[in-house]
């Protein structure tokens, strides 16, 4: 089991942080996981440990972690003076980018977040989406061109410019 730790905890560590931007957070999260871990480790019927089964634990302190987070009021960050501290485009970015996942279909959009976001290889989207990798490498490649296709053209102001390229409205 120390072995699997030392190989995971990275892997556990990065999901967190990149989906909390919170080190100390991510920490928390990271503990609450290993401790879940064990405690089903030792039930009766425990599953096999591995690295996806110690995500799938994440995932959940993850969504706890958010519905306390909804619950309890967060003060107000200060306003910044400096305008090129400004991230508005890549909060733009990440927002056209969840409207045109939200476009996919569910298998589509599941292949593009496991590897892209969830920073999965190929190899370990197939095991977590039940299919070969030869499968799981056709399907991320119909994935990416629907996504591209889904994508709306930033480049045009109007308000039309949300909709999809390729001449579906």
């Amino acid at each position: 089991m120390l072995d699997l730790y030392d190989e995971a905890l990275p892997a556990v560590y990065g999901y967190l942080l990149r989906r909390t931007r919170d080190t100390s957070v991510a920490e928390d999260l990271t503990s609450e996981t290993f401790l879940a871990a064990m405690d089903s480790a030792r039930g009766v019927d425990a599953p096999e440990p591995s690295i996806p089964w110690l995500i799938g634990i994440a995932r959940h302190k993850l969504a706890d972690h958010w519905r306390r987070m909804q619950r309890t009021p967060t003060p107000v960050d200060e306003v910044r003076d400096d305008p090129a501290d400004d991230e508005w485009d890549v909060h733009l970015d990440r927002l056209v980018a969840e409207y045109t996942l939200a476009q996919l279909s569910t298998t589509h959009r599941a292949v593009l977040t496991l590897r892209y976001v969830d920073d999965c290889t190929v190899g370990q989207c197939a095991e977590l989406l039940g299919r070969t990798v030869a499968a799981t490498e056709a399907l991320l490649t119909r994935a990416k061109r629907a996504f591209r296709t889904a994508y709306p053209d930033t480049n045009d102001p109007s308000p039309t410019s949300l909709r999809p390229r390729g001449g579906r409205s």
